[in-house]
């Protein structure tokens, strides 16, 4: 069994996209999560390059978020669009990712991504509240790449 399919356990994924439903019910943001077996380029540009590719920086207000994991390389990042890193605090991304590698370090990925995902949703529904007219811009579901 490769990394990438032993990362999160069916369940797990299922409590993660349960978590983004959350974290987006109550804000316009959107939130992705994206996992991979490896990368050989820099995690963080990489990561700005999924970003592009799952068009998150399309959407209306700049306020999505994505949580990109390289499974095998022990490498994550967390990256805002311009909308949301505009409001949040300086820190708001370093405290975030420390508290969800602090999960991680135990080998609780599953909360590691849920907490950081409903903290980012706090963040968003703080700035982005929900509008009547709002639409779920991007899915909703994890992606994967080998």
């Amino acid at each position: 069994m490769s990394k990438i399919t032993s990362f999160l356990s069916p369940q797990d994924e299922e409590a993660v996209v349960a978590a983004i439903k959350e974290a987006e019910k109550n804000t316009s943001g959107e939130i992705r999560v994206h996992i991979e077996a490896h990368t050989d380029n820099d995690h963080y540009e990489h990561a700005m390059n999924v970003f592009g590719e799952l068009k998150m920086h399309e959407t209306k207000l700049g306020n999505g978020v994505l949580f990109y994991v390289a499974v095998n390389d022990h490498k994550f990042v967390i990256l805002g669009d311009k909308g949301i890193n505009d409001k949040v605090a300086e820190d708001f991304w370093d405290t975030t990712k420390e508290m969800m590698q602090n999960h991680f370090r135990k080998g609780a990925f599953k909360q590691g991504l849920v907490d950081g995902i409903l903290k980012a949703g706090h963040e968003l529904k703080i700035h982005f509240p929900y509008q009547d007219d709002d639409t779920d811009e991007l899915s909703n579901e994890i992606s994967k790449s080998s």
